[in-house]
């Protein structure tokens, strides 16, 4: 059997890059706080952490794709949150956010992180970004650091 690769929860030393849609801010809010308290407990320094908000999740990829390819960043995470309203457009705005961030992350090697919550109901969307359902920020910045560290190991 070959070699065996796993990333571990260690931040120090990294740079980390989060995109934030602004749209359900008092959503995207909760998923930052939760984002920046993993990081940190993990070891990342706060200054080496840096935030760029967007006017909605649609916008995510574009700002995440800008981070990626500055070659500044071990990873990039993205937070929003869509709830499903009375239109389609729900519909349209989760597929494309997922589409665009899995392919920034294939188009540049960067970890680029999913960390969009999308609901049903404004209840749901709360319960995930730090209530019952846990912190979906925090869970894409454990994700963020295992994936930088596991991308490292793979390049050695």
């Amino acid at each position: 059997m070959g070699r065996h690769y796993e990333g571990h929860l260690v931040a120090d030393g990294l740079r980390f890059g989060i995109v934030v849609a602004r749209f359900n801010e008092f959503i995207t809010n909760r998923l930052l706080g939760g984002a920046m308290d993993a990081l940190l407990r993990h070891g990342a320094d706060e200054e080496r952490i840096d935030v760029a908000w967007v006017p909605g999740a649609f916008e995510i990829p574009l700002a995440a794709a800008k981070m990626a390819s500055s070659g500044r960043y071990d990873a990039v995470i993205c937070l929003g949150a869509i709830i499903r309203g009375a239109t389609p457009h729900f519909d349209y705005v989760a597929a494309e956010a997922s589409k665009g961030i899995a392919k920034v992350g294939l188009d540049t090697g960067v970890p680029v992180i999913f960390g969009v919550i999308t609901a049903d109901t404004i209840e749901q969307a709360i319960e995930r970004a730090g209530t019952k359902a846990g912190n979906k920020g925090w869970d894409a910045a454990l994700s963020a650091i295992e994936m930088s560290d596991l991308m490292r190991k793979l390049s050695e």
